[in-house]
């Protein structure tokens, strides 16, 4: 069986917005098939805020692969090119990088992320990606680093959006997706949480610049609710990823609804 197909990469492609779903409580396989009725497009999986385990993020991923929703798994911070290497092999079609600092950051992402000679990836057997199909080692690696490796770099640190260093962190090759992190990227700029200021405006226009400068996609995190900014964000800045909330932002405003509608 081909490559289960990448809704991040095809949805750029169409030049639609790809809607993502966060998961960081749930382990709950259930959880993939709710995102799937509401539409969304991929799920993030984040292993770096939640005490969710590699094997955990690895049934989420079977499970949206079989759904037909496109997992990408964050992984924590220098987590090691070990850990990235299972995250890929349980069978996440891309991975998160936070706390991209420079270019030798993006540069380490995109080699443990990309078989060589890409990068250097190390090959194994009857990958979920495949179906747990015995699969062409030649077939793996082209397929493999063109659709089921998604480099994401989370640019949310104040160094990441100084101009040069930004356009070098872009310019990397096998770079998929610029991701601002807007939560800590506010923190570092001195503006916490004040999304509608112009410097946290400025650093997501300068984003934007290097992102379509170098072919890159623009994505978004960390803002949920927030319609003015996140239009603004789609519709003039070209984010083409974006993460629309997570499992347990969901469940807690459910929750006080209900309890809303329960004051008698």
């Amino acid at each position: 069986m081909a490559l289960f197909p990448n809704n991040v990469l095809h949805r750029a492609d169409q030049q639609a917005l790809c809607c993502a779903f966060g998961i960081r409580l749930v382990t709950s396989p259930a959880i993939v098939q709710l995102a799937k009725n509401a539409g969304f497009d991929s799920l993030f999986i984040d292993l770096e805020h939640s005490t969710l385990t590699i094997n955990e993020a690895s049934q989420l991923c079977v499970t949206a692969l079989l759904a037909g929703i496109t997992p990408v798994v964050r992984v924590p911070h220098q987590c090691g090119d070990g850990f990235v290497q299972r995250v890929l092999d349980g069978g996440a079609m891309g991975v998160v990088f936070p706390h991209i600092h420079g270019p030798e950051d993006a540069r380490s992402a995109a080699r443990i992320s990309k078989y060589p000679p890409n990068g250097t990836r190390s090959m194994t057997g009857q990958l979920p990606q495949f179906s747990l199909l015995p699969t062409p080692i030649p077939t793996v690696i082209a397929a493999g680093n063109a659709a089921a490796s998604t480099v994401f770099l989370m640019v949310e640190t104040k160094t990441a959006v100084e101009p040069a260093v930004l356009d070098a962190i872009a310019a990397v090759p096998d770079v998929d997706i610029l991701l601002v992190g807007a939560n800590d990227l506010s923190i570092e700029l001195g503006v916490p949480g004040q999304f509608e200021s112009e410097v946290f405006r400025d650093a997501l226009r300068a984003v934007s610049r290097a992102a379509g400068k170098h072919g890159k996609i623009m994505g978004l995190a960390g803002i949920y609710g927030n319609r003015e900014v996140l239009e603004w964000a789609v519709r003039d800045l070209g984010v083409g990823w974006l993460l629309g909330g997570q499992d347990s932002g969901v469940l807690a405003g459910g929750m006080a609804s209900v309890m809303t509608g329960l004051q008698l």
